[in-house]
């Protein structure tokens, strides 16, 4: 699951689409999913969230250009190398979107994991022994 928390004035309507579309794209690429399948692409989602811009603030401007990513996975599908290649893809998607080049200082990435059992869909709380079935499922529709 992705959010991205944003000032209303930073992103054109348009490119909506596009942001969600690359982001989980960049997430499913850093957890190793190479070719997904429809389980993947349909359930990898992006909640964009546009506040007002005088909703984003820091200490030092009431109008903060700044993004917030956070990216919620399930336990252990983001090794080291995934999470530096996930932080780097996610910036410079925002930096694309916003048609900014300094918008990379400005643009926070949260990696948080799930806690074992805390990820569910379809009625299903997933852990581990859940998620290796779903794997197993999927790797078997191929």
């Amino acid at each position: 699951m992705i959010d991205v928390y944003v000032p209303n004035d930073l992103f054109p309507p348009e490119k909506d689409r596009q942001l969600g579309e690359k982001l989980t794209r960049a997430v499913l690429r850093a957890e190793g999913v190479m070719e997904p399948g429809p389980l993947h692409l349909q359930n990898t989602a992006a909640y964009i969230h546009k506040m007002q811009a005088s909703s984003v603030q820091t200490a030092a401007d009431a109008l903060a250009k700044t993004v917030r990513v956070q990216v919620i996975t399930p336990p252990g599908v983001l090794n080291r190398n995934g999470q530096k290649q996930l932080v780097k893809e996610i910036t410079e998607i925002v930096v694309e979107i916003s048609s900014d080049p300094s918008q990379a200082s400005r643009t926070w990435v949260l990696l948080t994991e799930a806690a074992e059992g805390g990820w569910g869909i379809a009625g299903t709380a997933f852990g581990k022994e859940e998620f290796a079935a779903l794997a197993a499922k999927a790797a078997a529709a191929k």
